[in-house]
């Protein structure tokens, strides 16, 4: 078998050079971080289970005609999908008041907000990944008034989807974070969704105990992150391997 290229290491997932033209295999670790990597550990299995929740997602988020770079799960733990340009912007979607915001602005940890709230972040850890405003993505380049369109315009479509999903569940989803690339064909440009939708990247509250089921469990030494991950799996109807 030919040896994958590695073309760039992050702290939850590896890439590598893909086996056609316009293609990566993106490899989900079982490395946990929170705080820009401050705090890191190793959970066996992580890797494993947001590799088909974000597969499941993906296909789903397809269906409503949002184009993303999955291709199709390889194995348990990486995915073929399309090369993308990535744009340095993480777009970062707020339901419910939590986390960062909250230290922020002053605001209680649940409470609602009045609206969706879509906020933009430049992605460099380095930095901290600073909030940003659109004039910044577009005085600096990263992006056009017609891409941060579509890209705004996909992001509500996804949390409109999501927030149903999930509450359909039984868990509220109360924020998350999408990055978005783009993808070259025959001389044509398509802003697509990438990265991955997992409870590594989501928010996510059982709508009646209001426990947390995501990364939050990690950043906050509640313990239990594999037994939530799986819960979200199971409850999603998701079949994964045994995590031992």
């Amino acid at each position: 078998m030919k040896q994958k290229k590695q073309l760039y290491e992050g702290k939850a997932k590896v890439i590598f050079d893909g086996p056609e033209s316009n293609t990566l295999v993106q490899y989900f670790k079982d490395d946990a971080t929170a705080f820009n990597a401050q705090k890191k550990d190793v959970i066996t299995g992580k890797g494993i289970l947001n590799n088909y929740i974000s597969e499941h997602m993906m296909l789903a988020v397809s269906k409503l005609g949002i184009p993303n770079h999955f291709i199709n799960r390889i194995n348990d733990r990486e995915q073929l999908v399309r090369k993308l340009e990535i744009i340095p912007v993480e777009v970062v979607v707020r339901n419910v008041a939590a986390g960062s915001i909250c230290a922020r602005l002053g605001l209680e940890e649940g409470f609602m907000l009045k609206n969706t709230l879509v906020e933009f972040c430049l992605k460099d850890d380095s930095l901290g990944d600073p909030i940003i405003a659109p004039e910044h993505i577009f005085t600096f380049g990263w992006a056009n008034p017609n891409e941060l369109k579509i890209i705004v315009e996909n992001t509500l479509r996804i949390n409109d989807f999501l927030t149903g999903l999930f509450l359909g569940i039984g868990i509220r989803l109360i924020d998350f974070k999408l990055e978005f690339g783009r993808h070259e064909n025959d001389g044509k440009v398509e802003i697509m969704l990438a990265d991955e939708i997992s409870p590594d990247n989501c928010r996510l509250w059982d709508a009646e105990t209001k426990e947390k089921m995501d990364k939050d469990r990690f950043r906050r030494d509640l313990g239990g992150l594999i037994e939530a991950y799986q819960e979200i799996a199971r409850r999603l109807g998701i079949k994964i391997p045994e995590v031992s």
